[in-house]
């Protein structure tokens, strides 16, 4: 995916499309800053989390413009949001549906809760995403499973004291 961005970054400068040269230098500027961390950007997953984080950056500050009643910036930014959805659509890495990740979720709970108690969060966790689990090597963004998880339990919470 590296090697499209880098040719798709050649394209944009001969066709002089600054929208999306500039989304392209950004993205090729922080996986050249990656490598140099403990954590470099190796494959296609951790690139498209790169995509997702800079799309989510683009529609947060574009709904700031357009609060702000700055039209122009309001329209580049959702120019970027469209460029960068745009790579991480193609990219073709298959994601986890919302309800897959509630069924894997409600299982780990059931799997880990022998004792009718409430289970540590972090359990479940790690359940779902060691080696062998059901989000192992998949496409999910942990924050959202770990929100979904606590929602999860305050629901069982919620049916226990009934």
């Amino acid at each position: 995916m590296l090697l499209k961005l880098r040719s798709d970054l050649k394209d944009a400068m001969k066709s002089k499309d600054t929208t999306r040269l500039n989304v392209l230098r950004a993205l090729l500027a922080d996986t050249t800053n990656a490598a140099k961390t403990p954590h470099p950007i190796k494959t296609n997953i951790q690139l498209l989390r790169l995509l997702r984080k800079r799309a989510e950056e683009s529609k947060g500050a574009a709904s700031e413009f357009g609060a702000a009643k700055r039209q122009d910036l309001q329209k580049k930014e959702e120019d970027k949001l469209t460029v960068l959805e745009g790579y991480a659509a193609g990219m073709g890495i298959e994601t986890v549906s919302d309800s897959e990740v509630t069924q894997a979720i409600e299982s780990a709970i059931d799997a880990l809760n022998t004792d009718g108690q409430r289970v540590d969060a972090g359990k479940v966790m790690a359940k779902l995403f060691k080696t062998g689990g059901f989000l192992d090597g998949k496409e999910a963004d942990q924050r959202s499973i770990m929100e979904a998880v606590k929602k999860i339990q305050g629901q069982r919470k919620d049916h226990m004291a009934v």
